[in-house]
């Protein structure tokens, strides 16, 4: 082979004379033995791979039509380095990499020279109740599908972002199964349909991917005549190669009711010379499923029945992953590019080559590729950990991808800091293959690894804590065994709780155990996995649709003109009316009513600001007006349409009629102050904390604002300072705001930050306070800084890992904030008879006063509960003959804790040692205290205070523990005292007379 040079550090190949550029390094070799990247030379592709022969490292070229092998031998290691150029080829080849980068773009732009226009990946938290997290390409567009919004475009193409956990438990068992992937989709609203759709899928997949048609098959609906036909008649699919199947697996319904259809799936066989005897799609080992074509046309009913939607759409989705599994010629999808360097990365921190690795070790090494990748993009996309909703899928991907972690060996950040975490390390590698998939991970990357590492290094405390609790519950096993007579097994639902609560994986569990000769219910473990699993899946698996009464009435009312920025008064035609849930031609005097109007000057809540309040008034005369309908919020709904929620005060309401709709002025002025306030807090606090900081979350209200923002602990004093000092600066400064809207990618460019959870168009409104900050909103806003008046910051505090919260008054609402404050301060100086700046001195005086009197008060409830213990010391009786113990247990009515305290140290001291006291009493309402007091000579006796009190105190609904030679504990149910009491007084009898003898 002509021109071949080999080094250590790469492969060079030229062809004909020609030196081309390097084609891949021997280490990429060598660690990825069974990943094949391709790359173009002249007229064909070379397609790379490598296995070894009597020690030799083989290399295999291969021209894309078989034309020609040529094969070399790595035989020097350490020969030199030659120098290449890269040669600028003429008439370029078409593209043909496999690359994940490459088959995305192919797939987008294959569908864009269709006709489809080429959207945005919508964030993984939906904008859709019915759904935790985004699951699936047409989360997107289902407003369209539901015929709820007009179509912006007739056909879309897209690269989605996906989440889905409820198969977590096979991530990296099986050769597919992922918690993030990308789901590449086409979509048709209402434009084609059937025949259009599949002869593209066959296009895409046999010639623009190339794959050979004799290994693809294909699945239909059982009753699906007409799809079958596309494929076999048109497309010439031979008939044993397309299997009618059941609606289980091929109809696809998106609830109970709403849009349905057959669907029809495409299969690579990575095995065709199986033949068709016994063949099962299902069959992991032989095929997978890559392309789903889903025929939206019906709409399903409250009774069951199917009736065809006037809107036909088309549903596809096509995985980024399974399909370079394809065509990159691997085992599974982790071993891919989009995920492999991953991998990669994590088999050098753990030391452990994967191509060297037991089967076993791989599947941990791909639970963490998949997983870390899925945590990267959620952070990115603000869900933070936390133990409940999006947050806890967040906290239980984590702490799984640790606790593998520290199974495979990796310990510290690998820096050489053996207590640091080891998760951003992984996360860098693919916040640097993020750049296609998602432009905005890098620019938040700071957020993504600080958080990463916060959750990880607390993760390892739990797991610390796990540890010791396992010790205890083997030690309990060990105990029991040598009670009952059985063999020391750990309950399945204990190990179950080691792994949920904890983190604590089963197979250390099983490990640490049987070295201490315990064994597990491993069955016991697999019920409760099978119950949380049961339980994840249930809840938010699928996409949600349905078509309501009030589907014609959207297709009849157009988006509604917003007039709000320039007018806060218009006349308006009513659209529509909604009452219960129904549309309507007119709703009376009395009745709550929701408003489509042709054009509002009420702005709909978004963006953290709620809607405008107002009225809609009917003309009478050329002055006169009567109020019709209080409008109390207004919310958008059905894409772009405004509802006017409120109640009709007047007569009746019709549509067609004509209404004056007026915004009340002083509720929208506190909006706008609250809502530039927020644009100038953000920036404050970029300024003080760091520009890392960014929003999570915001209410824009007339009374007050709150603000989320990305935080690991709570604010100083002198920061809120600060940051109080710098907005009320920049309202002193009186600063014209400028708004102005501009393409989406020039106001990124030019700086302008978005706001957390909004959606964008192409067109975006970009708001700026020149010099202090730059924000993509379509809030309303002031003119000027200075009608903001004033901000002061009233509660900062922490609402989830990582997030804190600040609640802040301006303008009319910082007014109002400071009156009232200003009226406590002047109450409270009238009661103390001081000046404003004397109370601080006085109420610290004050709060002496009253700490001395509580210990005088404390002191005397002691003499008094050691008198009242004096009268008791006749009541003590003894146990045993040669040695004789003193036991007493009493009930001392309505005594305190502290008290009774008192009362059982007196008591232990005066009676004769050995003595066992138990005091109880029912100091208010609900409340139990107990006390138990062993003196030195009963504790030598092998009975502990701590231990003792324990089982008493659960009587009483409560608990407690203490040392062995005193214990105090309380409970919630006073009724039960003297029958715990009763308990005590028997126990201490049974166990002492046996010490005693």
């Amino acid at each position: 082979m002509d021109g071949l040079k080999l080094s250590s550090d790469s492969l060079l190949y030229s062809h004909g004379g020609k030196p081309l550029i390097p084609l891949v390094t021997t280490s990429h070799l060598i660690s990825k033995p069974r990943f094949k990247p391709t790359t173009n030379c002249n007229n064909f592709t070379l397609t790379i791979g490598c296995r070894s022969y009597a020690g030799v490292r083989v290399g295999i070229f291969q021209d894309v039509k078989g034309l020609r092998t040529k094969r070399f031998k790595r035989t020097n290691a350490s020969a030199s380095i030659q120098p290449v150029t890269t040669e600028v080829m003429e008439d370029k080849p078409k593209d043909l990499s496999v690359s994940g980068d490459s088959i995305r773009r192919r797939f987008l732009e294959f569908y864009a020279s269709r006709g489809h226009k080429i959207l945005p990946s919508s964030p993984l938290v939906p904008d859709d109740p019915t759904v935790l997290l985004t699951i699936a390409g047409m989360l997107q567009f289902k407003p369209i599908f539901l015929g709820k919004v007009p179509r912006q475009v007739a056909r879309a193409t897209t690269s989605q972002k996906c989440i889905r956990t409820n198969d977590v438990e096979n991530v990296g068992k099986t050769s597919r199964h992922q918690t993030f992937f990308e789901m590449l989709g086409n979509f048709s609203f209402g434009d084609y349909f059937k025949r259009e759709a599949i002869n593209w899928a066959w296009e895409l997949s046999t010639k623009e991917f190339m794959l050979p048609p004799e290994n693809l098959w294909i699945s239909v609906f059982e009753d699906d005549d007409e799809t079958f036909s596309i494929w076999h008649d048109e497309l010439g699919v031979p008939a044993e190669r397309i299997k009618r199947m059941g609606a289980e697996d091929n109809f696809w319904t998106s609830g109970v009711t709403g849009p349905c259809g057959p669907c029809s799936e495409i299969y690579y066989d990575f095995h065709p010379q199986r033949g068709y005897s016994d063949m099962d799609l299902n069959d992991d080992s032989r095929f997978i499923e890559f392309y789903n074509l889903v025929f939206m046309q019906y709409n399903k009913k409250d009774d069951g029945s199917l009736e065809p939607l006037k809107q036909m759409n088309i549903d596809t989705g096509l995985g980024l992953e399974r399909v370079a599994r394809i065509l990159q010629k691997v085992d599974n999808n982790y071993e891919t590019d989009l995920i492999y360097p991953i991998m990669e990365k994590v088999s050098e921190l753990a030391m452990i080559p994967y191509a060297e690795a037991e089967e076993h070790i791989k599947t941990n090494f791909k639970i963490i590729g998949d997983h870390i990748r899925a945590v990267v993009y959620l952070l990115s996309d603000g869900v933070f950990p936390s133990n409940i909703g999006r947050g806890y899928v967040v906290r239980r991907l984590i702490r799984r991808t640790v606790r593998i972690g520290r199974l495979l060996g990796i310990k510290g950040d690998c820096k050489g800091n053996i207590e640091g975490a080891f998760l951003p390390a992984i996360a860098e590698k693919v916040i640097e293959l993020s750049t296609q998939i998602d432009s905005d991970v890098k620019s938040r990357a700071p957020r993504i690894l600080e958080e990463l590492k916060r959750e990880e290094l607390r993760f390892v405390q739990t797991l610390e804590r796990g540890e010791k609790l396992l010790d205890q519950l083997l030690a309990e096993a060990l105990l029991s065994s040598k009670e009952d007579g059985n063999s020391p097994c750990l309950s399945g639902k204990n190990a179950f709780l080691l792994y949920d609560t904890f983190g604590f994986p089963v197979e250390i569990t099983v490990e640490v155990a049987e070295e201490r000769g315990v064994s597990i219910d491993l069955n016991g473990f697999d019920i409760e996995m099978e119950n949380q699993r049961r339980q994840s899946q249930a809840a938010h698996n699928t996409v949600k649709l349905a078509v309501g009464d009030t589907s014609e009435l959207t297709e009849s009312v157009s988006d509604t003109e917003f007039l709000g920025y320039n007018t806060l008064s218009a006349r308006a035609i009513i659209k529509g009316l909604i009452f219960e849930g129904s549309s309507v031609n007119q709703v009376s005097e009395g009745n709550d009513v929701e408003v489509l109007l042709d054009r509002t000057p009420f702005y709909a809540e978004s963006g953290g600001q709620i809607g405008d309040h107002g009225s809609l008034y009917l003309t009478q005369g050329e002055s006169k007006r009567k109020t019709v309908v209080k409008i109390n919020d207004v919310k958008k709904s059905f894409g772009n349409i405004f509802v006017h929620k409120g109640k009709v005060m007047e007569g009746a309401i019709e549509v067609g009629k004509e209404v004056e709709a007026e915004v009340d002025a002083k509720l929208r002025q506190r909006a706008k102050v609250h809502h530039t306030a927020t644009h100038l807090l953000q920036a404050a606090l970029k300024s003080v904390i760091g520009q890392e900081t960014s929003q999570a979350g915001s209410l824009v209200a007339f009374e007050r604002l709150r603000f989320d923002f990305n935080f690991d602990r709570p604010l100083q004093d002198n920061q809120i300072t600060e940051v109080e000092e710098l907005i009320n600066g920049w309202i002193g400064n009186a600063t014209n705001l400028d708004t102005k809207v501009m393409a989406l990618t020039d106001a990124k460019n030019a700086g302008a930050i978005a706001m957390f959870g909004e959606k964008y168009g192409e067109e975006v409104r970009v708001v700026a306070v020149p010099g202090v900050s730059m924000e993509l909103c379509g809030g309303t806003h002031v003119s000027n800084t200075s009608e903001i008046r004033g901000f002061k910051i009233i509660s900062e505090q922490g609402i989830a890992s990582g997030v804190r919260r600040i609640e802040a008054v301006a303008g009319e609402a910082y007014i109002d904030y400071m009156n009232v404050r200003d009226s406590y301060m002047k109450h409270l100086c009238s009661t103390l008879k001081v000046k404003p700046e004397d109370v601080t001195t006085r109420v610290e005086s004050l709060m002496e006063d009253l700490r001395m009197a509580r210990n005088e008060v404390s002191a005397v409830r002691s003499k008094a509960a050691v008198y009242k213990a004096a009268t008791l010391v006749t009541k003590a009786f003894s146990i045993g003959t040669s040695t004789k113990i003193r036991v007493l247990v009493e009930n001392m009515d309505d005594l305190d804790a502290d008290s009774l305290k008192s009362a059982a140290e007196y008591l232990v001291d005066t009676l004769e040692d050995p003595a066992a006291v138990i005091l109880g009493s029912s100091p208010g309402e609900g409340k139990v205290s107990l006390v138990a007091a062993f003196s030195t000579g009963a504790v030598k006796l092998g009975i502990q205070a701590g231990k003792f009190i324990g089982p008493i105190a659960k009587l009483c609904g409560g608990g407690g523990g203490g040392r062995p030679n005193f214990a105090q504990a309380g409970g919630k149910k006073p009724e039960n005292l003297s029958d715990a009491l009763e308990k005590a007084k028997t126990d201490l009898v049974a166990v002492l007379s046996e010490k005693s003898i």
